[in-house]
């Protein structure tokens, strides 16, 4: 299949694009000016690199004409920044989202996969763990904006026959996650122990967050890409929750210096644990996460120590 994955080039979606490679697809990246390709693609690799502005008509129409498929991997905001702006956030999110859409019924784009937030779009959980049938009530812009997505993707199925493949992953982590976008918890901690800095932990390091390792989320996607199935909206997750105290613990197992904690008070929106069902995923899509966390914490570690000598 020929698949234009739309923020191809960044920590996920690198994954993903690697992945699919793998089961012979024909990938066209989208990505921001100025970002180059991640790395080297060999001969037999049918990748096509391409930069525009999501918000662009034109290079939208662009992007998706020939596709079998659309990844839809693009945030302009991050979760903890987004309430600062909500208009922002519906401006470059929402609204290039549509555009998106629209260009896909144009050019008769028959099926998109869209990245979600299951750490955001359900708000502090009501029972755990938290399964797609849990209430949506998000806290903050950027999992609002998230639903609303997810809303018309909906809409658009009904409308015109695109088929929606929503998933909604929990905390992702792994080789190649950005640290200068404070991009989760694993790759600060992980930079900041081989820097000699001290991590700061806001509370007393007991809150649990659902981690996943970022090769089990371009698994799912992998699966995403030919479901053929009537649900539409799949929690990718680990199924379990890791504390910060423990996280740090195992950081320091692996890294055999022990970590320096500063440990500032709580914050009144950080819910005590987060985790998500996927036993959806499971059934459905025939996917289930193979990462142990601590393996995944070596891989990361190892991968930071590696682009830190560089």
């Amino acid at each position: 299949m020929k698949i234009t994955v739309f923020g191809g080039g960044g920590f996920i979606g690198s994954t993903i694009v690697d992945r699919l490679l793998q089961d012979g697809h024909s990938i066209r990246v989208f990505e921001r000016p100025r970002v180059g390709e991640y790395r080297k693609f060999l001969p037999n690799e049918s990748v096509e690199w391409m930069t525009g502005d999501l918000s662009s008509t034109s290079d939208i129409n662009k992007a998706v004409e020939g596709a079998d498929v659309v990844f839809h991997l693009v945030s302009t905001t991050l979760p903890k920044s987004s309430n600062e702006d909500p208009v922002y956030d519906v401006q470059s999110n929402v609204v290039a989202s549509l555009q998106l859409l629209n260009a896909m019924v144009a050019h008769k784009v028959g099926r998109i996969v869209f990245i979600s937030s299951g750490g955001t779009v359900y708000g502090a959980p009501k029972y755990l763990p938290i399964d797609e049938k849990h209430p949506t009530d998000p806290e903050v812009s950027y999992g609002i904006t998230k639903l609303t997505i997810e809303k018309y993707l909906q809409m658009y199925n009904h409308l015109y026959g695109i088929k929606p493949v929503v998933l909604r992953v929990a905390n992702p982590y792994g080789e190649r996650q950005r640290v200068e976008t404070a991009q989760g918890a694993v790759g600060v901690f992980i930079h900041n122990v081989l820097k000699g800095l001290p991590i700061e932990i806001w509370g007393d390091g007991s809150v649990e967050r659902d981690f996943l390792h970022v090769s089990d989320v371009a698994e799912a996607f992998a699966k995403a890409a030919t479901y053929s199935g009537s649900a539409s909206v799949f929690n990718i997750s680990s199924g379990v929750g890791t504390s910060l105290n423990s996280l740090m613990s195992m950081i320091e197992e692996v890294s055999g210096e022990p970590v320096a904690r500063n440990y500032k008070p709580g914050r009144s929106f950080d819910v005590p644990v987060s985790v998500l069902s996927n036993d959806l995923a499971r059934d459905e899509l025939g996917w289930e996460p193979k990462v142990s966390m601590k393996e995944g914490i070596v891989r990361t570690f190892e991968w930071a120590k590696n682009e830190q000598q560089k």
